[in-house]
């Protein structure tokens, strides 16, 4: 009997721009040479890296550019695939030093700042129609499958279950309904200033991480 083909899955992946306090989002520099660093290190067969878009750290007014990089990419992609089809989205968060990954996202948009474009919500729902702000919504993918490999990897790597209530939570409780309708899946993972993990090893970690999601799924 044979050896079974590995499983095809493509990874799309998000980054933020620069905003208040963060004069330098590492998010933003790693999708953008995400691309160059993959096709030097290699990727598992099966695995193809999709789409890597730069985000306005923003939340109602930047929804649309989220939206058209979602729906673009599954409308390139048959419906057999689509459930093959993983959108990864990074946020920095200044306050932690080591990766943490994000389990789950809240109906609530309450923003302590106002967003890069001027919104400043509080206790708004995201989703009206999912009803009020303690809505939740938790990724499909095996958190704990995904964190053991990074481990084994030597990362310093935690699971979080509160994304805060700022343009990632926004996001990424927009992709893990989009997710839901067209048969996806979604991760977010929070990552440290580049002061605290360097550039290097958050490209390495995120390559890693590229790695550990596609065996996990």
């Amino acid at each position: 009997m044979g050896s079974e083909e590995p499983k095809a899955i493509t990874i799309h992946v998000t980054g933020f721009k620069k905003f208040q306090g963060v004069s330098e989002n590492p998010t933003e520099t790693i999708v953008n040479n995400l691309k160059d660093y993959v096709e030097r290190r290699g990727l598992p067969a099966g695995v193809t890296l999709g789409s890597c878009t730069v985000l306005e750290v923003a939340g109602e007014a930047a929804l649309p550019q989220l939206c058209q990089t979602m729906e673009s990419a599954v409308s390139k992609t048959d419906t057999v695939s689509n459930a093959n089809v993983v959108w990864l989205h990074l946020g920095v968060n200044s306050g932690v030093v080591r990766f943490s990954i994000e389990q789950q996202a809240v109906n609530e948009a309450t923003f302590l700042c106002p967003d890069e474009l001027g919104w400043q919500p509080l206790q708004v729902p995201i989703a009206h129609e999912d009803g009020g702000i303690s809505r939740a919504r938790q990724t499909c993918l095996p958190v704990d499958a995904i964190l053991k490999s990074l481990k084994k990897g030597g990362y310093d790597v935690m699971i979080s279950g509160d994304a805060g209530r700022f343009v990632c939570n926004y996001v990424y409780y927009n992709s893990l309904r989009f997710a839901e309708q067209n048969g996806n899946k979604s991760l977010f993972v929070h990552v440290p200033l580049f002061s605290s993990i360097n550039e290097e090893t958050q490209m390495r970690f995120t390559a890693s991480l590229l790695e550990a999601i596609a065996s996990a799924s």
